[in-house]
């Protein structure tokens, strides 16, 4: 790269852009320098409001722009593999927020163009860069909780603005590929391991999206994992880790933050491990800034990011025949 601090324009509006913000601002290795929208009004508003240097009248003129270096992409579920292509051909670095893509066929497409490019894309699971995924990752290899049995987990909220994406299957929408993906990336984490079977049932919502889904997988050892994801349920988050020797229970594993507690259980007694972090989405932004300046391998690959998508079209095929569905063994492309 020629420049040490990395210039990063928003793709869209979107209300997830705030997160980042923050983060962006506070590095030094990063600045945020422009913002597109489908109009130069709206651009030039959204970039008023939250200081932002340059605004950009469409998608593709912020891709022509060649003062920026990455691309965050914010954008509706099954827009994410198109406009991640369309950046990397453009020359740019993308952070593309989750699902990565709604196919494993996506996903390739994208690895290709990024080899092809040589350009970094990562998917952007935030919590896979913090402190807390990496001690919740040290506590379950360490064998503190012996072999590992039994995984547990869930996210869920209300959604109820009926004008969200999340609510039209056509726009890659439900609970699974929106919430339920965190469980999922999360268990194959920590496990280190691929699910070789996977059920799934859902509760179908009035668009024909899955406003609830139930899910269990099996991974070797043997080990199961259970999880729930929900738009149609008060919020709730958890990780649950359990052990022939212990369990660990992880209350708020995908948005951490500066100061966390995990609980480990064993012998009877339960034990509070305090994990000090960085503000979220801070570790995600530098993250991105170590694999573009200093060649290092993101949080998230590529590969990983095909294994997640892969298991998740295998649940919702389950859920569609009502039968469990085998993985073949995996193979990173």
């Amino acid at each position: 790269m020629k420049t040490q601090a990395l210039r990063w324009g928003l793709l869209s509006t979107a209300r997830i852009n705030r997160a980042l913000l923050t983060p962006l601002r506070r590095s030094r290795r990063n600045c945020l320098v422009a913002v597109a929208s489908r109009s130069q009004e709206k651009a030039e508003a959204y970039a008023r409001q939250y200081h932002i240097p340059r605004a950009c009248g469409s998608y593709e003129a912020l891709l022509a722009d060649a003062e920026i270096d990455v691309i965050y992409n914010p954008l509706p579920n099954h827009l994410h593999a198109e406009w991640t292509i369309r950046a990397l051909k453009a020359g740019k670095h993308v952070l593309c927020e989750k699902p990565l893509a709604l196919s494993e066929q996506e996903v390739t497409a994208i690895m290709v163009a990024a080899r092809e490019h040589q350009r970094v894309v990562a998917e952007a699971f935030m919590y896979r860069s913090h402190a807390q995924t990496q001690k919740v990752r040290e506590i379950v290899a360490s064998g503190l909780l012996g072999e590992i049995r039994m995984v547990r987990g869930a996210f869920s909220f209300r959604l109820e603005r009926q004008e969200d994406y999340r609510l039209h299957p056509e726009q890659g929408g439900g609970s699974l590929w929106d919430v339920g993906c965190y469980p999922l990336s999360y268990t194959r984490a920590v496990l280190g391991a691929e699910p070789q079977e996977v059920f799934g049932q859902q509760i179908t919502g009035a668009n024909g999206i899955d406003a609830t889904f139930v899910a269990q997988l099996h991974f070797p050892g043997p080990c199961f994992a259970q999880f729930y994801s929900s738009f149609s349920l008060p919020y709730f988050v958890f990780m649950e880790f359990v052990g022939t020797e212990g369990r660990l229970y992880i209350p708020n594993p995908f948005n951490p933050g500066r100061r966390e507690h995990v609980y480990l259980t064993r012998n009877g007694r339960r034990h509070t491990i305090t994990i000090h972090g960085t503000a979220p989405y801070q570790s995600e932004v530098e993250d991105m800034a170590e694999a573009i300046l200093l060649g290092k391998p993101p949080a998230v690959s590529l590969e990983d990011s095909l294994a997640n998508v892969r298991a998740i079209r295998a649940l919702f095929e389950s859920a569609q025949t009502g039968q469990p569905v085998k993985l073949a063994p995996w193979r990173a492309t």
